[in-house]
C-alpha cells in the first residue's frame, strides 16, 4: 500500500520555503506522494456545513493564506525528483476545462509523469457564488468536463458540443506525459461520486469523512459493480482514500473510523485499510501548527512507514 502526505499549502506556514522543505522531506522519508487541496476564496461568513470536520465548520480561517494548488504542484515538480504530485481534489466547476486541462497536462509533462489528478464537484455554496459558478448544476458540469478531457487528450483534432462547453477543431498539445492519459481520481463519498468514479475514474478517492473500512469497501464494491455494468474493467479502478491522522504520545482508545494513536496502533489501523483493498492512502496530519505537524510526520515515517514498504 502506498502512503502519501498532505502539504502545508494553507495557514501561516504556507510559502515557498516551507512548501519545498515539506515536499523534499516527504520524498527523503520515503512517502510515495504529496498532496495539495483546492480553495480559491474563503468567504468571511460560511453558512454551508463543512462535511469533513466534527463541528461541520471549515477549518481554515478566511484571513490565512491558501495557495493555489496547481501552481504549487508546478513549483514542486522542479523541486523534487520522483515523488508523486497529487491534487486532492480539483473542484471542476471553478475553472474552464480548456484552461485547467492545459495546466494539469503541463505539470504532468514538467514532472515527467508524476501528477495524480484528483477531481471533485465542491461543497461550499458561498465560494460557488463568488466565482459565478452554478452550485445546483455542479455535478452535471463536472461530468461534462470529464467528457471534454477525453477529446483533448485522445484526439488530434478536438471538437465538443455539450450543454456547458463547446469548441470545434482545436489542437491541444502537448498530450499528457502518462499514457494513455494522466490518472483521474474521483473524490466524493456519496452515490453520485461513486457513479462518477465508476464511469470516469482511474480511482475512487473519498475524502476524510468518518467512515469505517468496512463501509468504504461496501461503497467501492458498488463502484466496481457499476463499472462492470457499463462495460469497464473494474479491476482497473484503484481504491484510495485520504483520512486524517494524529500520532499520539501515549496509547489511546481505538475507533474503527479514525486514525489516532501511537505508531503501533496506527500501523494496525492502516493494515485494516490494506486488508479491504485500499492501495493508496494520502494522510492529512491534523496538528494545526506546522513544526509539531512535521514532528508527527517524521515520527510516523520512522516508526510506521517501513512496515508498509516491506509488505
Amino acid at each position: 500500500m502506498d502512503l502519501g502526505v498532505f502539504l502545508p499549502i494553507s495557514g501561516r506556514a504556507a510559502g515557498p520555503d516551507t512548501l519545498k522543505e515539506a515536499a523534499c522531506q516527504a520524498e527523503a522519508l520515503g512517502f510515495d506522494s504529496v498532496w495539495t487541496a483546492d480553495r480559491i476564496v474563503i468567504p468571511w461568513e460560511i453558512k454551508t456545513s463543512y462535511p469533513y470536520s466534527e463541528g461541520e465548520r471549515f477549518i481554515v480561517p478566511p484571513d490565512r493564506p491558501f495557495l493555489e494548488p496547481l501552481t504549487c504542484l508546478a513549483f514542486l515538480s522542479g523541486c523534487t525528483q520522483k515523488i508523486l504530485l497529487g491534487m486532492s481534489v480539483l473542484v471542476l466547476p471553478y475553472r474552464h476545462p480548456l484552461y485547467w486541462a492545459k495546466v494539469a497536462t503541463t505539470i504532468d509533462q514538467l514532472s515527467k509523469g508524476r501528477l495524480i489528478l484528483g477531481v471533485g464537484v465542491g461543497w461550499m455554496t458561498e465560494e460557488f457564488e463568488a466565482l459565478g459558478a452554478s452550485f445546483q448544476e455542479r455535478g452535471k458540469v463536472s461530468d461534462e468536463q470529464l467528457e471534454v478531457l477525453k477529446q483533448l487528450w485522445e484526439e488530434e483534432r478536438s471538437s465538443f458540443e455539450g450543454l456547458y462547453y463547446r469548441f470545434d477543431n482545436i489542437a491541444f498539445y502537448p498530450k499528457p506525459y502518462q499514457k494513455p492519459h494522466l490518472p483521474i481520481w474521483v473524490g466524493g463519498e456519496g452515490e453520485r461520486a461513486q457513479r462518477g468514479a465508476a464511469a470516469h475514474g482511474d480511482a475512487w478517492f473519498p475524502y476524510f469523512v468518518r467512515i469505517t473500512p468496512k463501509e468504504l469497501r461496501r461503497r467501492f464494491d458498488n463502484i466496481r459493480q457499476w463499472a462492470t455494468e457499463s462495460g469497464r474493467d473494474a479491476d482497473q479502478i484503484r481504491f484510495a482514500c485520504c483520512p486524517p491522522i494524529e500520532v499520539s504520545a501515549k496509547p489511546v482508545s481505538q475507533e474503527e473510523d479514525r486514525l489516532r494513536g501511537m505508531p503501533q496502533q496506527l500501523g494496525e489501523a492502516l493494515a485494516r485499510y490494506q486488508k479491504i483493498g485500499v492501495d493508496h492512502i494520502a494522510l492529512q496530519f491534523m496538528v494545526p501548527h506546522y513544526p509539531e505537524r512535521m514532528e508527527q510526520i517524521e515520527r510516523f515515517a520512522r516508526e510506521v512507514l517501513p512496515a508498509f514498504k516491506t509488505i
